[in-house]
């Protein structure tokens, strides 16, 4: 699991994202350019996706972190993130992508948010939340973990195609549009990855240029 204590500071240059999603790729490009940091993805580099066999968002994100740091050589961050609903339990919570996985393989969100919306309907309640978690790792074994959540409700059907995932079906407090339906630049100012972004910068990230 991440390491607690001291922080490692990472200095300017390539970093892996240990991700293949292009989405994701996308968003945090744009949080770590500022920090002198050139950010290749693991998919890029034909790196394998590891099995996420942990029970948690760190947990997961630590396996993916350390596979592409010792695979590539280089330091490497990864985001485990998932969309929960409270009159779920929190589910789809970690397993948040296999909710939307095909049985020939590939992902329809499209479904799964189907999937959610039918199961939570006949419940009032209609809180849900987005959680990140974001480990950064070395080839030495050296890993630093940070989580973020944003809170708010979902709704059906979705709305927007801007982001990704689950992001058509959840607006969060205070707001009156999706994630699928705000600017790029407007949700990225504030959701669960900027907010787990702005811890892990603040420890670990270069000053930002």
């Amino acid at each position: 699991m991440p390491a607690r204590g001291a922080h490692r500071r990472l200095e300017p240059g390539r970093l892996v994202l240990a991700s293949h999603n292009a989405g994701k790729l996308r968003e945090v490009a744009a949080l770590l350019a500022p920090h002198g940091l050139q950010v290749v993805s693991a998919g890029e580099l034909g790196l394998p996706e590891p099995a996420e066999t942990e029970t948690t968002f760190l947990g997961n994100a630590t396996i993916k972190a350390l596979a592409a740091a010792r695979a590539a050589g280089l330091p490497a961050l990864a985001d485990d993130s998932g969309f929960s609903v409270a009159s779920l339990g929190g589910d789809p919570g970690v397993r948040t992508a296999d909710w939307a996985m095909l049985p020939g393989g590939g992902r329809d969100y499209a479904m799964a948010m189907a999937k959610v919306a039918a199961l939570a309907e006949p419940h009032a309640d209609r809180r849900a939340w987005f959680t990140c978690a974001l480990v950064l790792a070395w080839p030495d074994g050296h890993a630093e973990g940070f989580e973020g959540e944003i809170h708010g409700r979902w709704v059906f059907p979705p709305r927007g195609t801007n982001g990704f995932g689950y992001d058509p079906m959840f607006v969060p407090e205070g707001g009156a549009q999706t994630f699928g339906e705000m600017a790029p630049a407007a949700k990225h100012a504030d959701n669960h990855r900027a907010r787990a972004f702005a811890l892990l910068a603040a420890a670990c990230l270069p000053p930002a240029g």
